[in-house]
């Protein structure tokens, strides 16, 4: 399974080519306003999520066919992507974003059980942690990428268009090296979980995940927030690797720190963590504290990015987890509209400050719910303390 790590390093590196000039593109090439860019970025990462109930679904039912899921979405990611090289209004980027967020929406929740389904239980927090370094260590290469191609002179719009090259090498990887046949379900450790997807803890938790995702609007505005704080748009994606850099070397370490203490407790931190850099950024007032606050918002991902995945996969059983990953990124991924809506508003009504602070603000809270209501999993809880 290592293998779907590099096909998500090149699928990244792809899609963050584009995405840190794309705020640049929005608001300047093309003219609309924040309130537009939360609008697309928020539309985008909801339909993306409602893709991902489906997908999860269908995951569980094809049980061990989960692969040409993965190759349909990562497929049309790729064939879209670079189709924002000719995009002329705000509407048409509108319309590409949705088409890439249709594709991540069908691949999340079939490739999450997969990676499940091919680790035990006890090295979930390593295994998901690994997966999202790559993912991360892609992140950091493709804005490089385009920072190489804008010094060597290209356009944005030409940028846009040469990511199309490590998108199609990750669909070449997964067609021909990624064996779903050699993948048999592990055994779980003992524990009491759900039998399937009830009103228990994994309800809760969605729910505690709700709440922070409305605070964790598109990073589409962290990026505008560099820019006002001094930034220089050629440095732009120099701060985005940075970001990444920190998420893929930590992403393993933080992953198994969640194995060994509990993923509660390493979720808990990471979401400090997250509530401290936004306060900074809000507080900005110099670049220097930009590249520091990006490195500090960076930790935060790879605190929770594996543990928040192994959770999903302590609180339900095998045959429900397909489900729950769908519900997971449905989750985080449709309260992105209205927390990218939000932002975008308080943004244009009282500043960047304000809006910021508010996402510090509802981090807390869901904090605050997360320790009050949802409960370390037994098993994780016994490896915690031994």
């Amino acid at each position: 399974m290592r293998r779907l790590g590099f096909v998500s390093l090149l699928t990244d590196a792809s899609s963050e080519m584009i995405y840190p000039l794309l705020p640049a593109f929005v608001t300047g090439v093309l003219g609309a306003g924040p309130l537009f860019l939360g609008l697309v970025e928020g539309a985008a990462e909801a339909t993306a999520a409602l893709v991902k109930i489906g997908s999860g679904a269908l995951s569980d039912r094809s049980r061990h066919k989960k692969k040409p899921l993965l190759l349909t979405g990562y497929g049309l990611s790729s064939l879209a992507r670079p189709l924002m090289a000719l995009t002329l209004t705000p509407v048409q980027v509108l319309a590409v974003r949705l088409a890439d967020r249709v594709g991540k929406g069908m691949r999340g929740a079939p490739r999450d059980a997969l990676l499940a389904a091919a680790t035990t239980p006890g090295g979930w927090g390593r295994t998901y942690g690994f997966h999202r370094a790559m993912d991360n260590l892609g992140a950091a290469l493709g804005p490089l990428l385009a920072a190489g191609a804008l010094a060597a002179g290209c356009s944005l719009r030409l940028v846009f268009g040469l990511a199309a090259i490590p998108a199609l090498a990750s669909l070449l990887l997964l067609a021909l090296g990624v064996d779903e046949a050699a993948v048999a379900e592990r055994p779980r450790a003992a524990g009491p979980v759900q039998s399937g997807l009830g009103a228990g803890p994994f309800r809760r938790y969605l729910v505690v995940l709700a709440v922070f995702t409305l605070g964790n609007s598109s990073d589409a505005f962290l990026l505008l927030r560099a820019q006002d704080a001094g930034v220089s748009l050629a440095l732009i994606p120099l701060l985005w690797t940075l970001h990444h850099a920190v998420k893929s070397s930590a992403g393993v370490w933080c992953g198994a720190l969640s194995d060994r203490f509990g993923r509660r407790r390493v979720i808990l931190l990471g979401w400090g963590v997250y509530a401290l850099a936004y306060l900074g950024l809000a507080l900005a007032s110099s670049a220097a504290a930009v590249w520091l606050l990006f490195a500090g918002y960076g930790l935060f991902h790879a605190l929770t990015e594996g543990a928040e995945r192994a959770l999903v996969a302590d609180l339900v059983s095998s045959e429900a987890r397909g489900r729950a990953f769908g519900l997971y990124h449905a989750v985080t991924g449709a309260t992105l509209l209205p927390a990218s809506l939000l932002t975008g508003a308080l943004w244009q009504s009282f500043g960047p400050r304000v809006a910021l602070a508010t996402g510090a603000a509802l981090s807390i809270l869901a904090a605050s719910g997360l320790a009050l209501f949802v409960a370390e999993p037994k098993q994780t809880a016994r490896a915690s303390t031994t």
